[in-house]
């Protein structure tokens, strides 16, 4: 007499035990990385379509966009601006096609989500005074950058390994996220700028995570099991206390974190750094046979 080996159901993949407690966001300009991890939303920034629009497969999106600044007319860099900001639209465009929720596209930052009614994404987010700020402008979504934290403190402290419940990336969005929780802040918090599968799981039931195509593919080959480490309820049972954080208090508190104010100042110089770059790409392109060069 035989017997059978009892068949043991799969254990879901990490990814997806993830989905079922987040939800779960491609940081990526690349849309076979989207197609592959069917996210419900994504994220992208100028080095992100920077990136992207160095690819064979994107160029047609490229040569659109030059075209379309070339229609409008202007001097040279009117011409560049215009097809650059249509680039980024494209983009956005297309990732919309692929996705059943919303896209964030860095914009301009004088553009305001009060004033206009657009939804923003608060990004390069570092202080908790950043956050605070942004839930009681009532924004749409801020992205806490948990990876750029622990850069911070692994380059400028003693301490260069951590546990990823003491991941000081992963304890910044954990303190947001009771506090917006707390005091019933609408404000979605997402968590990103990740490191490792370590951090992005110490945050599961977190409202978003926003993670690279590298960290999703690793995440779908893990099968260790998942529980959510955040949640509303137990946000309720915080020490946290209400602050008022009007423009002076902003101010003092932001510039008390010296991580905060050295990675935010880093990150902008960077993604505009990237604007640039992705800008005189277009430059080129556009204008590189005239006057006969």
């Amino acid at each position: 007499m035989s017997v059978s080996p009892v068949k043991r159901p799969k254990m879901e993949s990490a990814l997806e035990q993830l989905k079922q407690h987040t939800t779960v966001v491609a940081d990526t300009g690349d849309f076979h990385a989207i197609d592959q991890y069917k996210p419900l939303d994504a994220t992208t920034n100028p080095s992100l379509i920077l990136a992207a629009a160095q690819m064979p497969a994107y160029q047609e999106l490229v040569e659109d966009a030059i075209e379309y600044g070339k229609k409008l007319g202007g001097s040279d860099d009117e011409q560049v601006q215009n097809a650059s900001d249509k680039l980024f639209v494209a983009f956005g465009a297309e990732i919309l096609k692929r996705i059943p929720g919303r896209v964030s596209t860095e914009v301009d930052a004088r553009v305001l989500e009060e004033e206009y009614g657009i939804h923003c994404n608060m990004t390069l987010l570092f202080s908790f005074a950043q956050a605070v700020a942004c839930a009681e402008a009532g924004v749409t979504l801020i992205s806490p950058f948990v990876g750029r934290i622990l850069d911070w403190h692994v380059a400028n402290t003693d301490k260069k390994t951590y546990e990823p419940s003491e991941d000081p990336g992963v304890k910044s969005v954990t303190k947001i996220y009771n506090y917006y929780k707390k005091f019933g802040y609408k404000t979605i918090v997402m968590g990103a700028s990740f490191r490792n599968t370590g951090e992005i799981k110490a945050l599961t039931g977190c409202d978003y995570l926003t993670i690279s195509p590298k960290l999703l593919g690793e995440l779908s080959k893990e099968n260790t099991k998942l529980t959510p480490t955040l949640s509303a309820k137990d946000a309720q049972t915080s020490n946290l206390e209400k602050i008022h954080m009007d423009e002076k208090t902003f101010r003092w508190e932001h510039n008390e974190d010296q991580m905060a104010v050295e990675k935010l100042s880093d990150g902008i110089r960077k993604f505009a750094a990237d604007a640039v770059k992705l800008e005189r790409m277009l430059k080129e392109r556009m204008f590189s046979t005239k006057n006969g060069k």
